[in-house]
């Protein structure tokens, strides 16, 4: 029979191949950004709300902290290098104002974690009281970053089309919840739990609403390729109009 311990590992593996995949989830967009040496309308905000998330989850990992979590440092770990790189990037690229801002953001964000482990290792003495003050910052911190597909479903409520809500992600994202809440069950952890859990909650949404939605954003987009051929189809006829009529202007 295969013990808690082991299915619990096998389920933490999984977890994190699966929120790599989240994390690498933006590479196309800075891909984007680097050929076009430009930040454009892009946001640096998910990136920072996702390093500040990542970095109190590494914290909560630590065995001082929270004893035998050493798949959530792994993958924590590995997301906060990959958003370090992505927030690099978008500094690059960006004008002077919007590199300020982040750049203050940071500092805000790695002093606050900073500040946080010092009183957290100081003032509490066992790691009981360790994992529940760093467990309920992760779980605000990733209530909120769970949070922002609300404005997604708000979108696609009001246009009835998911063309700009991607399936895979949020097939990943459902499935990163859930093996993450799964982990959690195993040797029961309510601040993985409660987070993940509802993380799942918000991705079941997304799927269901393109379940719900898929067929009239094909309607749409087959709509609008057919008003873009239309179109096209109006400036060819109309230029070989005009062309016909190139010839010198009869005399009156």
């Amino acid at each position: 029979m295969v013990s808690s311990d082991t299915a619990r590992n096998v389920v933490g593996i999984l977890g994190n191949i699966i929120s790599l995949f989240l994390f690498l989830s933006p590479v196309p967009t800075f891909v984007q950004i680097w050929k076009k040496k430009a930040v454009e309308q892009y946001s640096a905000t998910p990136y920072l709300a996702t390093l500040v998330n990542c970095m109190v989850w590494v914290l909560y990992g630590l065995p001082m902290v929270h004893p035998k979590s050493l798949l959530v440092i792994t993958i924590n770990g590995t997301g906060t290098a990959i958003e370090i790189i992505y927030i690099i990037i978008f500094i690059i690229y960006s004008d002077k104002k919007k590199r300020l801002k982040v750049v203050l953001i940071i500092i805000v964000e790695v002093v606050f974690v900073a500040v946080l482990a010092l009183l957290v290792l100081t003032l509490a003495h066992t790691t009981k009281k360790r994992s529940m003050i760093v467990g309920i910052v992760c779980i605000c911190f990733n209530i909120v970053m769970y949070a922002s597909p609300l404005s997604v479903i708000k979108m696609v409520l009001t246009t009835k089309s998911v063309e700009y809500m991607p399936f895979t992600l949020s097939l990943a994202a459902f499935a990163n919840g859930l093996a993450w809440s799964c982990y959690a069950f195993i040797r029961f952890d309510p601040f993985i739990i409660i987070p993940n859990g509802l993380g799942t909650l918000f991705a079941l949404a997304q799927l269901a609403l393109y379940a719900v939605f898929y067929k009239s954003t094909k309607r749409q987009m087959e709509a609008r390729k057919g008003k873009v051929e239309v179109g096209l189809s109006e400036i060819v006829v109309n230029g070989n109009a005009n062309s016909k009529r190139t010839g010198p202007e009869p005399l009156n």
